[in-house]
């Protein structure tokens, strides 16, 4: 167990060159916090206050982040190298075969012609496409190239049609059955099957999707904004004939998770059947030049992923050989009171601070190295604590400043990325209140009675609509004020499911 001098070069390289390849794949936030991180590790004797700590010297911090399986080699990176690269090697050979077009086009066939339709239809597409994608601003810029030039053609403001591209793409990581890549990694800390997380993320994402549905149609009916014409669809059948025969891997996958077989297990074989697949007819057909183009591209997008998960391993590393977790967590509770509410309120700060310019897969881990203690300690179920940082590591995604997914956006529909964050963060906020209400009514994680599920499924989706008509201030006409605060009020007390506070939402819609 002792290390030489050439294990104590190569450590030390290797964390040399993980935070400069993280810093050239992802951009300098993360390279900034591990080298502060180190610091702290070092300097720790000379820090005031609950900072303090007994300090490590180079050869120890060598020896937990490079040798030991609680560093740079830890559960993030053998996650992203076991699950997370067969995920989008899928995604990307899907991609390859067509099956994206298909989707969009069905997208198009389903909502065009309803009013706002193109919008409806990009959060459609932007759906699909995120199960098999997990990167938000990569599904921006897939979908949303063909949507919001589309959006804006039927009348839509530019910073509206991308800020719709930027919350419905954001959605698709936290939308069942293939969720982003922090998914996998939340189901390995926590030591559970990925279908539990699955089940667990149904309705959340459900209702992420309804209220942006309906903030979507509220506005074109708001605006006069009318769908496409008949004619202006693509014709599905001549698609669905070559690419039918493609979605036969994702119902594979879907199947042999919900069986019970490991996500990898799954990810390989309906990699495999996706292949074979695609050899029946010419326009999927997965040629050598395809195959050799789609692994290149795969390899490529999960080179972001493995030097965040990698260069994630030095900060987790680093918060649990100095304890920082800990002193962090019991200084949430100090500052809330012991009030879980307000320590709810400060996680969310702390996961918004985090994600700040991070993949999403990055802000969780570094988040759930540090926040749920806080709320664990203070009776939230460990799994709820996790999915509700979760969430808001995906949001961090369309949060300002700093919003990879809504940046991304505004490239594309040409207006201020300010503009466009602000308004994502609008027609996202059922995303941003969600979590706190899972949290006091298991209900919505699908945990409890099977009727107490239904009934508070239901009504959370008549809550989503109120929270709609009150951000958008529309109904069947304009909303006067007290309209729109009793409307917001019915939705909060809607989404919580309880018998006393559905029948109180009630009377306020009435």
């Amino acid at each position: 167990g002792a290390l030489t001098t050439l294990d104590l070069i190569m450590g030390g390289l290797t964390i040399v060159l993980v935070v400069i390849g993280a810093r050239r794949a992802i951009g300098p936030a993360l390279s900034i916090i591990a080298v502060v991180m180190l610091l702290y590790a070092y300097f720790g004797p000379y820090l005031p206050g609950f900072m303090q700590h007994r300090g490590y010297s180079i050869e120890r911090l060598i020896n937990h982040l490079y040798i030991s399986l609680e560093g740079i080699f830890g559960t993030p990176l053998g996650t992203t190298s076991s699950y997370v690269f067969l995920f989008v090697m899928f995604g990307v050979f899907l991609s390859e075969t067509g099956l994206s077009e298909f989707l969009t086009n069905a997208a198009m066939c389903v909502a065009g012609t309803k009013p706002g339709g193109p919008a409806k239809m990009a959060i459609v597409a932007s759906g699909f496409f995120g199960m098999i994608s997990g990167s938000a601003p990569a599904n921006v810029v897939t979908t949303g190239a063909f949507t919001i030039p589309l959006m804006k053609e039927m009348g839509y403001k530019s910073h509206f049609a991308g800020a719709v591209e930027a919350v419905a793409s954001t959605g698709g990581q936290i939308m069942p059955p293939v969720m982003g890549t922090a998914a996998f990694i939340m189901a390995e800390i926590l030591g559970i099957s990925y279908r539990s997380i699955i089940f667990m993320a149904i309705i959340p994402a459900i209702l992420y999707y309804v209220s942006l549905w309906f903030f979507v149609d509220l506005e074109a009916r708001k605006c006069g904004l009318n769908g496409l014409k008949k004619e202006q669809l693509p014709k599905l059948r001549e698609s669905f004939k070559t690419n039918a025969i493609m979605l036969l891997p994702v119902i594979l996958m879907l199947v042999l998770i919900l069986e019970s077989y490991t996500a990898y297990f799954a990810a390989f074989w309906s990699t495999v059947l996706l292949v074979v697949l695609s050899m029946f007819n010419k326009k999927t057909r997965l040629n050598p030049k395809k195959l050799v183009n789609a692994i290149v591209k795969g390899v490529k997008q999960t080179i972001s992923v493995s030097m965040a998960t990698a260069v994630v391993g030095i900060v987790i590393g680093i918060v649990n050989l100095t304890g920082l977790g800990l002193q962090l967590a019991n200084l949430i509770i100090t500052l809330s009171g012991g009030h879980l509410i307000i320590t709810m309120f400060l996680t969310m700060l702390a996961c918004f601070v985090l994600g700040m310019g991070l993949p999403t897969s990055a802000a969780y881990i570094v988040a759930a190295a540090v926040a749920p203690t806080a709320m664990v300690k203070l009776g939230v179920p460990i799994e709820a604590a996790h999915m509700f940082i979760f969430y808001y590591a995906c949001l961090s995604s369309i949060t300002p400043p700093v919003a990879l997914a809504s940046f991304a956006a505004s490239g594309l529909c040409g207006a201020p990325s300010g503009k466009v964050g602000w308004t994502a963060v609008r027609l996202g906020i059922i995303g941003f209140i969600v979590p706190y209400m899972f949290v006091y009514s298991p209900e919505l994680l699908m945990q409890g009675e099977v009727y107490r599920i239904i009934i508070a499924f239901c009504t959370s989706c008549i809550g989503a609509f109120c929270l709609a008509t009150a951000f958008q201030g529309y109904f069947r006409t304009n909303a006067k004020w007290y309209v729109r605060v009793l409307m917001g009020a019915a939705s909060l007390l809607l989404i919580d499911s309880g018998l006393v506070t559905d029948a109180i939402g009630f009377g306020c819609i009435a």
